[in-house]
């Protein structure tokens, strides 16, 4: 048997229902690809992204991209794009520090999206 080495699943900062596997997956040292990483929310989820990247002069996307890669370690991002500012713009997240309000903000949106 061949042994597991990644799994891609739909997980973003709004849709979280594998977050245990996350955890469990990175205890083993397997990546996890999130699918559709910057899709899927609401206009109340949209709003709030929006607020916490005003907040940090960042993009709504950029906060989402570094949201996931500070969620946890073994997380591998393959934002797709068509174009070179989107590019340099994913590119920034990396450096995007997000402080821990704007963490407890980002985990409301998930919380209200399991309502």
């Amino acid at each position: 048997m061949t042994p597991i080495v990644c799994v891609q699943n739909l997980y973003n900062v709004a849709h979280r229902a594998d977050d245990a596997l996350v955890d469990a997956l990175a205890a083993q040292h397997i990546a996890w690809v999130p699918f559709f990483p910057l899709g899927g929310f609401t206009p109340l989820q949209a709003q709030e992204l929006n607020e916490v990247a005003a907040s940090l002069e960042a993009t709504p996307m950029q906060v989402a991209l570094a949201w996931l890669l500070q969620r946890a370690p073994n997380i591998l991002l393959i934002p797709g794009t068509s174009s070179r500012t989107h590019l340099a713009e994913n590119i920034a997240a990396a450096e995007l520090v997000l402080p821990a309000e704007a963490l407890r903000t980002l985990d409301n949106i998930a919380t209200a999206a399991r309502r």
